[in-house]
């Protein structure tokens, strides 16, 4: 059974059955009773309770019962059957055919590449009859012609050729059919995403690119079996699969058993210990909402069920807005990029605590958009953090926040400057020797640059990290490591990198004057990095008395609102000479 339910499945992924006839079959068809000089030939399809013609000569009804049906062993065996005469034969001589008179039938298999058989390509006659072997060798080539047929009418661009499953061109011109016919009814678009993208490198690392495929036609087959023959799944995306719901379900109470039901039928799955499915559901309007949108909302309410991590998620339209605005704001800024006035850097002090001096700044990005206004950074650094883009922006940082030390030089303004960069960076293998260069095209020593870098992004990638980080400190580059604490590191590995200094994360900061828990737990940071060698600075320092703790438990230097906000280049210099004395008391006093 475990066989006839493939063959079923790959039959009515072809979506032949019932369909309208053909001349290009009819043509295959005619030939077929022509070599043979008799007056009955089909294309037999068999279904799990009948023989459906997709082609006929010489037959007058469209279907006749699967039981006692030469064709159907055809299906079943992909093997050829002559029957000489079938009243002289007990498999047949009780079928229908006989019944009506036919003696003679001779007919080969329709087989898939796959190895199933869809049915069979036959020659009926009334009168008892033998067959040659060059007949036979027609009637197979005949087959492999109807297949070609099949494949090209049926298959090519809308069955995915791995899956088997109808693709997602299929799909949007189903979904256009369905509003023809259904216009205005409401239903839900289920979209199904078994795996995540570090799932599916890390197999493919492993096994190769037949992992990938494996998995696609496992989670095929349990979505068939789950589905039923009656509705149809489609492969949408390399391992995503959507189809309808059934209708007059209820939205929420739909997505809620969605998720178990789902999760149960992948546990069967031998792959299902090394993926993690996310499914989107989106409700939507037949003839009103367009094929492409409800795909789109399916999709997002997937990556939202990923990102959230949960089963299932209904798709939200605030979600689906706010995932606008963020692709909107990418390609914004990849313009603001190439733009002389949109970007700026704006420069936060940081203060040695011991002697309230300002020793140097933060370069941190802002944008200004001509029509949005101040995009937050918290809002656009993040979303360009996962895209190529940011190589390009720190290249621009960079060159920006080295020009400005070599004009503050000019200016006799000592500062040591610091610079963020992210992960993507430490992947480049010219990023290290790039920095030296432009050091050198603006003659600015290298230990005037500091090179921020969080834990997370150093222990991604530590081979190749290694290496840029001890070119650029073997150049006399300063190195930090950001965001201390919030990471996941690995202290022995830490040891190991040419860093010379923490910056402990704002979150640890702020309630360090309320909270005796952040203040131990600061303590041991502190302690930590000076047992390691490192110089610690505290980020996000808004109060005296932060800044005061701070300093009692030894922290070097601090940053943040108490200070000073970020401010423009050539506001920093006069706030260095007019306030570093006044700083220096009011730590001094706190």
């Amino acid at each position: 059974m475990h066989d006839e339910t493939e063959r079923l499945r790959a039959l009515h992924q072809l979506k032949l059955l019932d369909t309208p006839a053909s001349e290009a079959f009819d043509r295959i068809t005619r030939m077929a009773a022509q070599i043979f000089d008799l007056p009955i030939a089909a294309i037999s399809l068999t279904d799990s309770d009948r023989q459906w013609f997709k082609s006929r000569v010489g037959v007058e009804h469209q279907t006749l019962p699967r039981e006692g049906a030469p064709c159907t062993h055809v299906a079943e065996t992909n093997a050829a059957l002559v029957v000489v005469d079938l009243a002289e034969d007990p498999s047949y001589a009780a079928s229908p055919l006989a019944a009506q008179g036919v003696r003679f039938y001779a007919g080969v298999p329709l087989v898939t590449p796959a190895g199933h058989g869809l049915g069979a390509l036959c020659v009926l006659g009334y009168s008892r009859r033998t067959v040659t072997a060059p007949e036979m060798r027609a009637l197979d080539d005949l087959a492999a012609m109807v297949m070609v047929q099949i494949e090209l009418q049926h298959a090519l661009g809308r069955i995915d050729p791995v899956s088997g499953l109808p693709n997602r061109r299929q799909l949007i011109e189903d979904l256009d059919d369905f509003a023809r016919d259904h216009g205005g009814q409401r239903r839900l678009l289920v979209l199904v995403d078994i795996a995540r993208d570090d799932q599916l490198n890390q197999g493919r690392r492993v096994m190769g690119s037949v992992f990938v495929d494996d998995l696609v036609i496992e989670s095929a087959r349990q979505l068939y079996a789950a589905l039923g023959k009656q509705r149809t799944a489609y492969h949408v995306g390399a391992t995503q699969f959507a189809f309808l719901a059934p209708a007059d379900v209820d939205d929420e109470v739909y997505a809620l058993h969605l998720g178990s039901r789902l999760k149960a039928i992948m546990s069967t799955a031998r792959a299902r210990f090394v993926m993690t499915s996310a499914i989107g559901v989106a409700p939507f309007l037949a003839g009103v909402t367009r094929p492409n949108d409800v795909l789109r909302a399916a999709f997002a309410a997937a990556q939202d069920a990923r990102s959230d991590n949960v089963a299932v998620r209904l798709h939200s339209t605030a979600s689906d807005a706010a995932q606008a605005r963020r692709f909107s704001l990418l390609h914004a800024f990849e313009e603001a990029l190439g733009q002389s006035d949109q970007l700026r850097l704006v420069y936060q002090p940081r203060i040695d605590l011991a002697s309230g001096q300002c020793l140097g700044a933060e370069a941190l990005l802002r944008w200004q958009h001509p029509r949005l206004g101040d995009v937050p950074p918290s809002e656009f650094i993040p979303i360009v953090e996962q895209t190529s883009i940011v190589r390009q922006t720190t290249r621009w940082v960079l060159n920006t926040a080295i020009a400005q030390l070599a004009a503050w030089g000019k200016a006799n303004v000592a500062l040591q400057l610091s610079v963020n960069i992210s992960a993507a960076n430490l992947d480049e293998p010219d990023f290290a020797a790039r920095v030296q260069l432009t050091l050198l095209r603006h003659r600015v020593a290298a230990d005037r640059l500091e090179l921020e870098i969080t834990e997370s992004a150093v222990l991604g990638n530590s081979a190749m990290a290694q290496t840029q980080l001890e070119t650029l400190a073997a150049c006399g580059v300063r190195l930090a490591i950001d965001d201390f604490g919030t990471g996941y590191s690995s202290l022995a590995y830490l040891q190991r990198l040419p860093t010379k200094v923490v910056k402990i994360d704002q979150s640890f900061v702020r309630d360090l004057a309320d909270k005796a828990s952040d203040r131990m737990l600061v303590q041991s940071m502190i302690g930590l990095s000076h047992g390691l060698g490192y110089r610690v600075v505290a980020e996000g320092v808004e109060t005296p008395a932060a800044a005061a703790i701070l300093r009692e438990l030894g922290c070097e230097e601090a940053q943040g609102y108490f200070f000073a906000r970020p401010m423009e280049a050539m506001d920093l210099a006069g706030w260095i000479a007019g306030n570093d004395a006044a700083v220096a008391g009011v730590v001094r006093v706190a």
